[in-house]
């Protein structure tokens, strides 16, 4: 029987952001946030390992221009995956979706590990990105609708950013997976994908004990379940800090509804909020071209530009990926107490102007792969923290009803238009050698700063605010239509 829709009054968003911060919050955080660790082993190790993939005995034999539509097809799969499952992470609920895409990922890492030949290993490649990519938008739903919104800010970043532990353990298990003194050719890379298997199904057991979103359950007709759900979690919090919550007086009144359509969808982002939209897509172009250009190629610049041999070539991703992560870390508090404009804005820029001399330094023929690395590394502090904050954008300046769409839409385009595009020319441009890759490299960084402009102007003070005070939910606005 279908479930009855009333309008109600919720105090459960006040309730949520008032809470000090408990160890259940850190179990939101693992269960939820240790999905980026497995997009960065999955892109580091297609990065670290394409050189062997390049080599006949690996059972492949792909060549470099291969190896970039390999990285495009994952990204393509990222996209689909995103729009496909942000739908249905608006419509069936949070928790559902980041069970059913961590399982689409599992199976499909474990089915790349056994690709006999290029057409079976790209299919892979897409699957175990659309898994990935339907995470994106069903985890950071339901951790900026989890965390208090006073600590959202630094906790998204650290989040996002630790993306680069799992790139720098993908780097470190590379260099032994691809030692033939270990390992013979074909094994080594599969292995490599098999243990991307065992870190997902340490995170399956964790997630289980992940609730639903309280703000999912109440517009969506389950406002009694997700009282005693928030009942529940206030009891842990309380038990588990010592301290007394104060009273939340302020309610939020709201038309409960089965589902959004896509008319509604549409007309929120494009009609309501189109300043956002540019805003969003503006973010996600610029970061996706510049680091899916640059890591899903970066061993191939290493070992055929600059003569680091390919069993070599992943350890100069490690200082690389912990500088990645260092960043957000780092500067993640800024965003909540200077503000977003300020720090977004800032990190976008300066990475964009980095990249700009490390462009002219390489196009000069004067970095060796040690200097090309360590300027990477003052890139990437910055452009990291700067790339995590896209996610964050998108995922907190649009309606409750329509936030897991809008992370899905603005992520599919904006690296579909980066995020594929930049690995295809790259891929062509490491085989027509160091003027061709620093030309990408002045592109990455244009897109970058013309980001960071967009964010001065359009950008959203959403530090330290209630997700609804700085979107209204839609069904907060009118009346819901059932859109089932």
């Amino acid at each position: 029987m279908a479930q009855q829709l009333e309008t109600i009054d919720t105090r459960i968003p006040g309730r949520l952001d008032r809470l000090p911060w408990a160890g259940w919050h850190w179990m939101i955080v693992v269960g939820l946030g240790t999905v980026w660790i497995l997009d960065g082993l999955e892109v580091t190790i297609i990065g670290s390992i394409s050189d062997r993939l390049t080599e006949g005995a690996s059972g492949l034999g792909l060549t470099p221009a291969e190896i970039g539509l390999a990285a495009a097809i994952y990204v393509t799969g990222a996209c689909v995956g995103s729009l496909v499952f942000g739908y249905l992470t608006d419509r069936w609920g949070r928790k559902r979706l980041f069970m059913i895409t961590l399982l689409l990922y599992l199976a499909a890492t474990v089915a790349t590990a056994f690709s006999f030949n290029p057409i079976f290993f790209f299919i892979c490649r897409f699957f175990t990105g659309a898994g990935i990519g339907g995470e994106y938008a069903a985890i950071n739903s339901a951790i900026d609708e989890l965390i208090p919104a006073r600590h959202r800010g630094v906790v998204d970043l650290a989040i996002n950013g630790s993306y680069w532990l799992g790139a720098a353990a993908g780097a470190v298990l590379s260099v032994v997976l691809l030692n033939e003194s270990f390992f013979a050719a074909d094994i080594g890379w599969r292995l490599a994908f098999g243990l991307g298997a065992v870190l997902g199904l340490v995170i399956l057991l964790v997630r289980r004990h992940v609730p639903e979103s309280p703000r999912w359950m109440f517009i969506h007709g389950h406002n009694d379940e997700a009282e005693e759900l928030v009942d529940g979690i206030e009891e842990r919090v309380q038990r588990e800090t010592g301290k007394d919550l104060e009273p939340v007086e302020n309610t939020l009144t709201i038309h409960q509804r089965h589902s959004t359509g896509f008319g509604t969808i549409i007309k929120v982002a494009f009609g309501q909020y189109p300043k956002r939209s540019v805003l969003g897509l503006s973010l996600f172009v610029g970061q996706a071209f510049l680091y899916n250009a640059v890591f899903f190629t970066y061993a191939l610049v290493l070992t055929k530009l600059l003569g680091v041999p390919g069993d070599a070539a992943p350890w100069y991703l490690v200082p690389i990926a912990l500088g990645n992560f260092a960043g957000p870390l780092v500067l993640g508090r800024l965003f909540d107490t200077l503000g977003r404009r300020a720090m977004i804005s800032g990190t976008y820029i300066g990475s964009g102007l980095l990249l700009v001399v490390t462009g002219l330094l390489f196009q000069a023929k004067v970095l060796d792969a040690v200097a090309l690395t360590v300027c990477w590394c003052i890139v990437f502090f910055f452009a990291s923290a700067g790339s995590s904050s896209a996610y964050l954008t998108v995922s907190e300046i649009f309606p409750m009803e329509t936030r897991a769409m809008a992370i899905a839409f603005f992520y599919a385009v904006g690296t579909g238009l980066g995020g594929i595009i930049g690995p295809l020319l790259f891929g062509q441009f490491v085989e027509q050698g160091i003027g061709a890759v620093a030309v990408g490299y002045f592109i990455g960084a244009g897109l970058m700063i013309a980001a960071g402009v967009v964010e001065i102007v359009l950008g959203v003070d959403a530090e330290r605010k209630s997700l609804e005070d700085i979107a209204a939910p839609v069904s907060a606005q009118q009346p819901a239509v059932d859109s089932r």
